[in-house]
């Protein structure tokens, strides 16, 4: 190969890749129904700050975990719009506790959900299942051309899918309904902060500024005070009378 040729496929692999980077950092992203003629603008309904702050709080309350562990402890550590969500087993329930009460300690934590299990770690096997079955129900919400799938964080631990976002009553029981109908989940826990059309409408136009302004300081900084969730008698839906294939959908909260 001349050298000539060899500058010229630099060159073309150069740019490749520029152009790659480029389109993956472009929003909004249209998702599906583009050929239909109504796609769905898929954005992240947390401000910047928040997002930032979700990265800090799943950093650090990791190392906090790290700091309390043993051989039985296996926590991992969820955050979205700064409410974090702890899953895995540990071996008695004061390290269950201990667990909870480290992590809330953690710089801008809001709420703590608990769901670690006292008991033995799950295999290899099972954890890899797991990873399959949140594949499986992202891969599916995005399919869905009446959501936005991105506005819902999927995680699965023993075939539990929990549901963490920021959504309204439609919107939580439209992704529960899909979760259910995946193959391999026993059940669909909704960590979901509900809002209504208007607040989502608002939360958006929050977000649009946040993003707009997110080279000032006072747009993007992370410990922006949000009120708790408030919590929601469960739906007709959310708990049917006689589950289907053995699944069972818990209330919001």
């Amino acid at each position: 190969m001349t050298r000539t040729s060899i500058r010229r496929t630099a060159f073309a692999l150069t740019a490749g890749a520029a152009l790659v980077a480029a389109l993956a950092g472009c929003v909004p992203l249209v998702v599906g129904g583009a050929a239909a003629g109504a796609g769905l603008v898929a954005t992240d309904r947390r401000t910047s700050g928040a997002q930032l702050d979700d990265q800090g709080i799943e950093l650090r309350g990791a190392a906090r975990i790290r700091e309390i562990a043993n051989d039985q402890m296996y926590v991992s550590v969820t955050s979205f719009n700064r409410q974090v969500l702890l899953t895995g087993t540990v071996g008695n329930e004061a390290d269950r506790r201990r667990a909870e009460e480290v992590v809330k300690r953690v710089d801008n934590v809001r709420t703590v959900f608990n769901e670690v299990a006292v008991g033995a770690s799950g295999s290899f096997q099972q954890r890899s299942n797991d990873t399959f079955i949140t594949g499986k129900v992202k891969a599916s919400l995005l399919d869905a051309k009446d959501i936005f799938a991105n506005s819902f964080k999927v995680v699965t631990e023993r075939n539990v899918v929990y549901l963490m976002g920021i959504a309204t009553r439609r919107e939580a029981d439209r992704a529960a309904d899909i979760t259910r109908g995946v193959a391999g989940v026993d059940k669909v826990v909704r960590v979901i902060e509900v809002v209504s059309e208007a607040e989502l409408a608002g939360q958006l136009r929050q977000v649009s500024g946040s993003a707009e302004g997110a080279a000032s300081p006072a747009a993007s900084r992370s410990n922006v005070p949000l009120p708790p969730m408030e919590p929601l008698p469960s739906s007709p839906s959310a708990v049917p009378a006689t589950p289907t294939n053995g699944v069972v959908t818990s209330p919001i909260r």
